[in-house]
């Protein structure tokens, strides 16, 4: 290898793993490209109000003099904007250094010689791509108006207009579901275009050697067929021979044909992509959301928890990797996606920040099996997130702590302790099952003794519960792992316990935000 491929080599590892640089290429990455940094979207609103400004000044320019400042603003300042925007989109679009230190150890591996042209070539192959795709051209034409000198390069301003696909994502989404009918619009378009020729010539062959005729050029008589085709009509040139009119009845028939096919297209295209589309907007949604509990599997215990979740005026978000779940998820007014909630790339997609937006995650699948593998999954994202899971077979209690589980919840080992006390009692059995359904208005709820809670409510007595006629059943004392019935006054309250009282809802809702009023005095 040659002094200056070793020199080029050496300086594209160096670049390739200097921190600062490639901090510097990922932050211009983020707000050019990356949808989920939080900054982009700030940036999207500047580049569209300066396309918006730009072309409410060309309009103004048409009949009235604009002041000096504001026309060098506009064919300055906001070129020269765009026109820095559009060298960052050129490095960002490819690494050169990657493509350098890859070939060099590509050939190091197959024990060639690194050659420092077919490397070059592949580096201006890899530049041209995006130089010469639609978006990249739509860029360096919004950058015309610079050379304000050729008056005609001003209209430029309005292929600015075009750079909005960049910057929206509803513009983004449509263009995506567009581009899947690739070969139907082709095909369209050839079809108007052989259409337009054709009746061209006629109307110009029948027409042009009538003195009389509207259609005097060719170009007429092209402006012409395309008018017609399209089925606007201006009437400001039609034919006057019968021969004429018959080409023209053949346009406005293949016109109609034209227009129904393009509208099947786009409605197929929508169609085939409405799916994908109402999941983005789900994704978008729920990105926005400050904060919300995400429960993996919909299952009978999840559909509980989460319509108390939801009463609660909680945010919950249910994943699951089947779709008739998924569906009744959202018929019971959930925020569903058909997620598998055990693999990393599902939270990848959602692009959630599980460390501030999650308050805790939900394994409710009733399959000690999946909710362990899901847990895993989270806790190779975040150490630190809080993870409650059902247990539904007490053997597998190690396996979910040793996954990372926060917090167990096992209901067979709650039947049981409530089981002990009722025990030949049938009638209390139906009481407590139809609290549970919410009888007559009346439900069992558990509130849960917080931190902050159990510093300012020491005792049972300082709940005063009876104060809003709601009865307190019990107390889980979380410890002890023991359920302690119509516990004394004096009972101590610590946290992490839970409290099970019975009332109406109403009055249950008021009772609990007593408590944490309490808890903030």
């Amino acid at each position: 290898m040659g002094f200056i491929s070793r020199f080029i080599v050496d300086f594209a590892y160096f670049l390739n793993t200097l921190e600062s640089y490639q901090h510097v290429k990922r932050f211009f990455y983020d707000i050019l490209e990356n949808d989920k940094y939080q900054y982009k979207k700030y940036f999207d609103i500047l580049m569209i109000s300066l396309i918006f400004v730009s072309v409410a000044i060309l309009i103004a320019e048409v009949k009235s003099n604009v002041p000096k400042d504001i026309e060098l603003f506009n064919t300055y300042v906001i070129s020269i904007i765009f026109f820095i925007e559009y060298l960052f989109r050129f490095w960002i679009s490819s690494s050169i250094t990657e493509i350098i230190v890859n070939s060099s150890e590509h050939a190091f591996m197959l024990g060639r010689e690194f050659s420092l042209s077919k490397t070059f070539f592949k580096i201006i192959q890899v530049k041209l791509n995006f130089i010469f795709s639609v978006k990249a051209i739509i860029d360096l034409l919004a950058i015309l108006p610079f050379f304000h000198e050729l008056r005609l390069l001003r209209l430029f301003v309005l292929f600015r207009v075009f750079k909005l696909f960049r910057y929206t994502n509803s513009f983004k989404i449509f263009t995506s579901v567009l581009s899947t009918k690739k070969f139907e619009f082709f095909i369209l378009l050839m079809f108007a275009s052989i259409v337009i020729s054709v009746s061209s010539i006629l109307i110009y062959v029948m027409e042009a050697n009538n003195p009389d005729s509207p259609v005097n050029t060719l170009f007429e008589a092209v402006y012409w067929s395309i008018v017609t085709i399209s089925t606007v009509g201006y009437g400001d040139i039609t034919p006057i021979t019968i021969e004429g009119r018959v080409v023209a009845m053949f346009v406005i028939t293949a016109g109609i044909g034209v227009l129904a096919f393009t509208t099947s297209i786009v409605v197929s295209a929508l169609t085939e992509k409405l799916d994908e589309i109402k999941e983005v907007r789900t994704i978008e949604d729920i990105r926005k959301l400050k904060q919300f509990y995400l429960i993996c599997g919909y299952e009978s215990v999840a559909k509980e928890v989460a319509k108390k979740l939801q009463n609660a005026r909680n945010n919950v978000i249910v994943l699951d990797e089947e779709p008739f779940r998924i569906e009744n998820a959202k018929r019971d007014g959930l925020v569903a996606l058909n997620y598998d909630p055990g693999l990393t790339e599902s939270y990848k997609k959602i692009g959630i920040d599980l460390k501030t937006q999650v308050k805790a995650i939900l394994c409710l699948r009733e399959s000690d099996v999946e909710n362990v593998y899901t847990t895993l999954t989270v806790r190779s994202l975040n150490k630190e997130i809080n993870i409650i899971s059902l247990l539904m077979d007490d053997i597998n209690r190690k396996k979910l702590e040793f996954a990372g589980v926060s917090e167990i919840l096992y209901p067979k080992g709650l039947v049981g302790l409530i089981s002990k006390e009722l025990i030949g009692r049938p009638v209390a059995f139906e009481v407590i099952h139809a609290l549970r359904n919410d009888y007559y208005g009346v439900a069992i709820e558990e509130i849960l003794i917080d931190v902050r809670m159990s510093e300012n409510i020491v005792f049972v007595t300082e709940l005063h519960n009876s104060k809003f006629r709601v009865i307190l059943l019990g107390i889980y004392k979380k410890e002890k792992k023991r359920f302690l019935f119509n516990p004394i006054d004096s009972t101590l309250l610590q946290s992490g316990d839970y409290l099970l009282v019975i009332g109406n809802s109403i009055f249950i809702r008021e009772f609990e935000k007593y408590l944490h009023k309490k808890m903030k005095v």
